[in-house]
């Protein structure tokens, strides 16, 4: 009698690394093949399978081989086939070991993708050029060897840009930068300082990924995950909402754009992981992965997809079995979502609330990796995370409100690793109608130093507001007071919008550590200031921060409080108080957000455009008598532009307001439209930025939320001034304070676009409004009639 086969082997190349979730994923893909029968051999660099005995007691058999050389796995597998131990299926489920993967499977002869369409999407540049040359669209991209070749790829490039590594993982490395003097900073943080480097043109839009797999060569999407990340100059993912929360045609457009993607890139093997980004002029594809992505979405997609086996099904396919997944899965009936701790830096003291997160019916996974003694780093990369909470809910909203109040309710106690006083924070809480204080100063009891509480609250909007590439419903409302005796003596306010990338919770904990700071440090330096600069210790702080990656959100929110305080200290308004003339009233410009009808009465109008009816707007818009200002929002490209051109040259607009994506098609516009002043405003944050804008268009819009508040933005609107440039001051969706707040640069400036509160509060649009300059401090806005023709407006 024969003896019965042996039976099929799983070579799991690559194992899993230390991190829990790497572990975790490797443990599930041996258990599933196991589920099939398959032995399972897992392949790992020695010291890693030593870290992971998880992954090591899951399998049959461990053996170290090192990943990181491609030939060499693939030789060590061709010599076991040979002596008989041939596996029937190679698979791996870490990035870094793909190129291994797939070099093994051509060696043995066994389903897998091409070793030249792995090393290509590995390689950054590579993947960028390939997708490129197949038409979709892409930032332009330089491989840079020094500090000299990206100063010169800048130069040549309008910003923003990021600079990152050629070949990397979890973000590490990865940094925003506004212009040359962030260079240093950027390149120092490069994980291999020695090796090519990529710099590329920052993307502005909505980040999400598409989750999926391959079932007989072709792929099959399983969902799209909207990202949610910390605010830049790092791109660290702080959670993941699973299904994203968009149309169904947005839906149907990016599946796909990204399954036309990955047949250009001639893949067809195993499971994918495609990031993308939606902006203005559409869908721009980033990084191509042909593994499951991390944030916990192995653990997310079974939960909203029930029944789903990511890893069987790949081992399914691979070995001829049936693959119950139709070429269009429907939508799923519920909702994911995955978030990860920021506790501040420095040593635990103690963690509250741990115990009733972990055990809350709707978490699906919960973890988290620090404790008493432990010292929390800086959260630069994906390698810097300490926990995560994983949900499952019935909506995409629901899941994210959830997770964000789970993890917001775990209280860190913390101290700085050279030992003073603790101090206690919490996460702020997300959840519709909570609100929770971020932290109270670390010595509330020393004179002349506040207290510093934060406060956050989703909002909805009083009505939707569209423009060419999202519509915006609710926004996060950040409140920061600095408080002294119990008596609040400094206020900023501002809302944070997730399109925009805002995210309010990051940016509350931001603010609340920098405002912190300051508070430890303002009152003795504005003893020793110089009075000819009152606020020269508070500049010199949110400069440093801004140096040190603090969002420009976060130092506006801060700066406003501080402001305010500072102001309420000296008995005068903060325009005095900075030597700013009175902005007297602030007469407006009526936006009009797309799809929305267009008043004819006169007022100045502010028309979002960039959307399919562009030349139906602007039709309607012949003989209008109002002042026209227009904003494409950088939605028209040069086929957009000429085909618009008449109608713009008989509408010759007031202001036209980022008409273009490409740069380079400025001066023909300046040239066509003399009586227009161009202005630019997407990507404007920095004084380098302000240049661009007047050099290229010759004037642009500032808002505070993009330079971090009123110091930095009076530097570029005073350099705007010197150079006769057209001066918009502009704001996002924004409550009344911050809107007053912006206010006081109004009489620096050409137009006031500044009535984006009436989407926040309940006030009603307006033409104009005054500001209440009789208290000290940030004025309030005040509504009176306009004043008869040579009245003065008495407030």
């Amino acid at each position: 009698m024969s003896a019965a086969p042996p039976p099929r082997e799983l070579l799991l190349i690559g194992g899993g690394g230390e991190m829990t979730l790497s572990v975790d994923v490797a443990v599930q893909a041996v258990e599933q093949a196991r589920a099939r029968g398959l032995r399972t051999h897992v392949t790992n660099r020695a010291d890693t399978l030593a870290a992971t005995p998880d992954v090591t007691a899951a399998a049959d058999a461990a053996t170290a081989v090192d990943f990181a050389r491609p030939g060499d796995t693939a030789d060590w597998a061709a010599g076991r086939a040979a002596e008989g131990e041939r596996p029937a299926l190679v698979f791996g489920v870490r990035e870094m070991a793909q190129e291994a993967v797939a070099a093994t499977a051509d060696a043995l002869g066994l389903p897998g993708n091409p070793p030249a369409a792995v090393r290509r999407i590995r390689t950054k540049d590579a993947c960028r050029a390939a997708l490129a040359a197949a038409g979709f669209r892409q930032p332009a991209v330089r491989v840079c060897r020094d500090a000299a070749e990206a100063r010169a790829f800048l130069a040549a490039t309008a910003g923003p840009w990021v600079v990152k590594p050629r070949d990397g993982a979890d973000s590490a490395g990865v940094r925003k930068v506004t212009g040359p003097d962030d260079l240093p900073a950027a390149l120092a943080g490069l994980p291999d300082r020695e090796a090519p480097f990529l710099v590329e043109e920052f993307v502005e839009g909505g980040e999400f990924s598409v989750e999926g797999v391959f079932v007989g060569g072709s792929p099959r999407v399983l969902a799209v995950t909207a990202k949610e990340k910390l605010p830049p100059p790092y791109f660290v993912e702080i959670g993941h909402v699973l299904p994203a929360d968009i149309s169904e045609e947005t839906c149907r457009s990016v599946e796909e754009t990204v399954t036309a993607a990955l047949t250009a890139l001639e893949l067809r093997f195993g499971l994918f992981h495609v990031e993308l980004w939606l902006t203005a002029e559409g869908i721009v594809l980033g990084e191509v992965h042909v593994r499951i992505g991390g944030g916990w979405i192995h653990r997310m997609l079974p939960h909203v997809r029930p029944g789903l086996e990511l890893y069987g099904t790949v081992y399914d396919d691979a070995l001829g079995l049936p693959v119950d997944l139709p070429a269009t899965l429907p939508a799923p009936e519920r909702a994911a979502a995955a978030r990860y701790f920021a506790p501040p830096e420095g040593r635990v003291t103690a963690v509250t609330g741990w115990d009733a997160v972990r055990t809350h019916p709707a978490v699906l996974h919960a973890e988290l990796r620090v404790g008493p003694g432990d010292v929390v780093p800086g959260f630069r990369s994906g390698g810097d995370r300490v926990g995560a909470v994983v949900v499952g809910a019935a909506t995409p909203a629901e899941a994210r409100e959830l997770a964000r109040e789970l993890v917001a309710s775990v209280r860190f106690t913390v101290e700085p690793v050279e030992p003073v006083e603790p101090v206690e924070t919490v996460e702020p809480v997300g959840a519709v109608g909570a609100v929770g204080a971020v932290g109270v100063d670390a010595a509330p009891g020393v004179p002349g130093r506040p207290e510093v509480c934060v406060d956050l609250e989703p909002r909805p909007l009083t009505s939707s507001f569209r423009i060419s590439h999202m519509t915006i419903e609710t926004v996060d409302h950040l409140r920061l007071r600095l408080v002294q005796a119990g008596r609040t003596v400094g206020e900023g306010e501002i809302t944070a919008d997730s399109g925009y990338g805002q995210d309010g919770p990051a940016i509350a904990a931001e603010a609340e550590a920098l405002a912190r700071t300051l508070a430890a440090t303002c009152d003795d330096a504005d003893r020793r200031a110089d009075e000819s600069d009152p606020v020269a210790p508070l500049r010199a702080g949110l400069e440093k921060a801004a140096a040190d990656g603090v969002g420009a959100p976060a130092r506006m929110l801060v700066e406003m409080a501080f402001l305010d305080r500072a102001a309420r200290r000296a008995g005068v308004p903060v325009w005095r108080l900075l030597g700013l003339p009175e902005p007297g009233r602030v007469r407006l410009l009526h936006t009009v957000p797309i799809g929305e009808d267009i008043p004819l009465d006169g007022r100045p109008l502010k028309i979002k455009l960039g959307g399919a009816d562009d030349e139906r707007i602007l039709r309607s818009l012949l003989g209008v008598p109002a002042p026209l200002i227009l904003d494409a929002n950088r939605g028209w490209d040069s086929q957009d532009w000429q085909r618009l051109r008449p109608l713009l040259a008989e509408l010759d607009p007031a202001v036209l307001e980022d008409p273009v994506r490409d740069p380079a098609l400025l001066p023909a516009i300046r040239a066509a439209l003399p009586g227009t002043a161009v202005v630019l405003d997407e990507g404007i944050a920095t004084a380098d930025d302000a240049s661009f804008a007047v050099g290229t268009a010759g004037g642009l819009n500032v808002k505070l939320m993009r330079f971090g508040g009123i110091l930095p933005a009076l530097d570029a609107l005073t350099d705007a001034t010197e150079r006769g440039a057209a001066r918009m001051l502009g704001c996002f969706l924004e409550p009344p304070r911050a809107i007053a707040y912006a206010a006081q640069l109004a009489g620096l400036c050409d137009w006031s676009d500044l009535d984006g509160h009436f989407w926040v509060s309940d006030d009603r649009p307006v033409p104009s409004y005054g500001l209440d300059s009789s208290a000290p401090g940030i004025p309030r806005i005040v509504y009176t009639p306009e004043p008869a023709r040579g009245e003065a407006l008495a407030i």
